[in-house]
């Protein structure tokens, strides 16, 4: 984009961002019902690209993701607690289901880290982490 057109461009850009608004609602992150609301935005997103870094959709995940990471930094406290609980506590905040992380492990195992039968290993802890832009060590 030239930076010289910018300032003329702006009541056509106000225009588009506004038919853009009606279909994504991507705002700053102000309250928990902003939050949730790109929560979901995220997971849908996710579950679009599959990992297709090539997706032309692809940077758009990486803004909601950088939105929803800079909230959770400064508003949203993960709990010190078992790695299990922690996995809990997560799914709740995203509003996710054990089904939702098939990517990362079968829903047979998340069940049975949540109920406690069968430890994080190494590997799920690892894709976790990456899945909710934390540090690893929560998980295990």
């Amino acid at each position: 984009m030239n930076a010289d057109r910018l300032p003329g461009a702006f009541p056509d850009i106000a225009q588009t961002w506004a038919a853009l608004q009606t279909q994504l609602p991507i705002t700053p992150i102000r309250n928990e019902q902003d939050y949730q609301t790109m929560v979901r935005l995220a997971n849908s997103l996710a579950d679009h690209l599959n990992g297709n870094e090539e997706d032309p959709l692809s940077d758009l995940f990486a803004i909601v993701t950088d939105l929803i990471e800079s909230w959770e930094a400064h508003n949203v406290t993960i709990p010190k607690a078992e790695p299990r609980e922690v996995l809990r506590h997560l799914l709740e905040t995203h509003g996710l289901k054990q089904k939702d992380l098939i990517g990362i492990a079968s829903p047979t195992v998340v069940s049975d880290i949540l109920a406690g039968r069968r430890a994080i290993s190494k590997k799920v802890a690892k894709a976790l982490a990456v899945r909710f832009h934390t540090d690893v060590s929560a998980f295990l």
